[in-house]
């Protein structure tokens, strides 16, 4: 149980990849985190690009990044409705001011972008939106994971074991 007494938030909007929500979710579990499904407010569960639904635990609105530790983001399509929500940009923009675990995967990056948090950091992404995270001030390189400080991106679900080991050993 490494990581007892930790919170950790899984943003969800509609058109998740599920893979990069649910394999986080159950290794965060694994791990003994408290692991909260955070949506915008407007539903009470999200499709997956699949279909497969998720339900959530909190809306944005009602909670804060103090009571976190990290905040997953998960890719597919949902960051670009996630990031159209000012307070789950906030959220972002919050938890890495305070020093807090932001992990990022495929397009998830979109939001890191809509955070305003990725001047002069070195990141990864999906490869489609690499000229999205270069024109927001980041280092784009191409690797399966990149840890920079407590700022962590992937590119894939094929990333995933590489990520999430990052993710977990951030937050320990």
């Amino acid at each position: 149980m490494e990581l007892k007494g930790k919170s950790v938030a899984i943003l969800a909007a509609d058109l998740y990849n599920e893979y990069e929500l649910i394999y986080p979710y159950y290794r965060l579990l694994e791990a003994g985190a408290r692991v909260l499904v955070v949506g915008a407010g407007d539903a009470k569960s999200y499709k997956s690009k699949v279909g497969l639904p998720v339900s959530v635990d909190a809306a944005v609105g009602d909670i804060s990044a103090d009571d976190f530790d990290g905040v997953v983001i998960p890719g597919g399509f949902a960051p670009d409705f996630m990031r159209r929500t000012p307070a789950m940009v906030e959220f972002v923009r919050q938890m890495h001011l305070g020093g807090k675990v932001v992990a990022a995967i495929c397009h998830a990056g979109w939001m890191l972008a809509s955070a305003e948090i990725l001047q002069g950091r070195t990141v990864t992404s999906f490869f489609a939106i690499k000229p999205d995270m270069v024109h927001a001030g980041a280092n784009w390189i191409d690797e399966e994971c990149v840890v920079d400080g407590k700022l962590i991106t992937a590119r894939t679900p094929a990333d995933l074991p590489a990520f999430m080991r990052a993710v977990v050993a951030a937050l320990k």
